[in-house]
């Protein structure tokens, strides 16, 4: 069409991407094609790029028992718990529910007075589940935690095991964050250009028939003519 994109400069709050991302017609968009993932954002229905990274983050064995809380939260059916008053503005975006490895050392560090580099440590010996470090760890953030915010021992105790359940299964945002943005943009492609991105992934794609027999479909129920081989025509 003669028009000149560039990719990395169109909006992130784009209506009609979101809208084409959650019709469930996700066919050629990056990392969401599966009906798990096509699950998924059925119960999230996303509305911002954050929306994407956690989906792309809980979408796994373990975390992906909260995806039906994230949505319910989201929706205003439930209230979110952010385990304590000083964790809400490390667990807001994620309506209190510890999705990434950030969040685990963010709460670490405003809790419990952690440096980033001892939080790293934390957060690398509950990824482990070695009982020594573990123990060491547990001992470090109790005091943190009865030092920094007041907390009693107990209470400071309960909630590294809390933080330690949800570190078993953190993800590490930047790398969903790199991923998200990327579907969000064949979501955009898919949703201003649709011919031209059926076109693009058919030609990228054209030596593997199974690819090409679902795309074929998926022009079909677009309303997208496929023309067959013609000498006159196809160069």
């Amino acid at each position: 069409q003669g028009i000149d994109i560039d990719i990395l400069k169109i909006p992130l709050d784009d209506p009609e991407a979101y809208k084409t991302l959650n019709s469930g017609n996700t066919t050629g968009l990056f990392q969401v094609e599966s009906a798990g993932m096509r699950d998924a954002i059925k119960k999230i229905r996303p509305s911002c790029l954050e929306d994407i990274i956690a989906i792309l983050s809980l979408y796994r064995p373990g975390p992906m028992d909260n995806i039906p809380v994230y949505g319910r939260i989201k929706e205003g059916k439930e209230e979110p718990d952010y385990i304590h008053p000083k964790l809400e503005p490390v667990l807001r975006e994620t309506y209190g529910i510890m999705v990434y490895q950030e969040q685990v050392m963010e709460a670490a560090k405003v809790l419990c007075g952690y440096t980033l580099g001892g939080a790293d440590l934390l957060r690398r010996a509950m990824g482990k589940k070695i009982k020594a470090e573990m123990d060491a760890q547990r001992s470090v953030f109790v005091k943190g935690a009865v030092d920094t915010s007041g907390l009693d021992e107990k209470r400071a105790s309960e909630i590294f095991d809390l933080i330690a359940k949800f570190a078993d299964y953190g993800f590490n945002k930047s790398h969903a964050a790199a991923y998200a943005l990327i579907t969000y943009q064949t979501c955009w492609m898919r949703a201003h250009y649709p011919l031209e991105f059926m076109a693009a992934l058919m030609t990228l794609d054209r030596g593997n028939t199974d690819k090409l027999a679902i795309f074929k479909q998926e022009t079909q129920r677009m309303g997208i003519p496929l023309l067959p081989p013609d000498i006159n025509r196809s160069q």
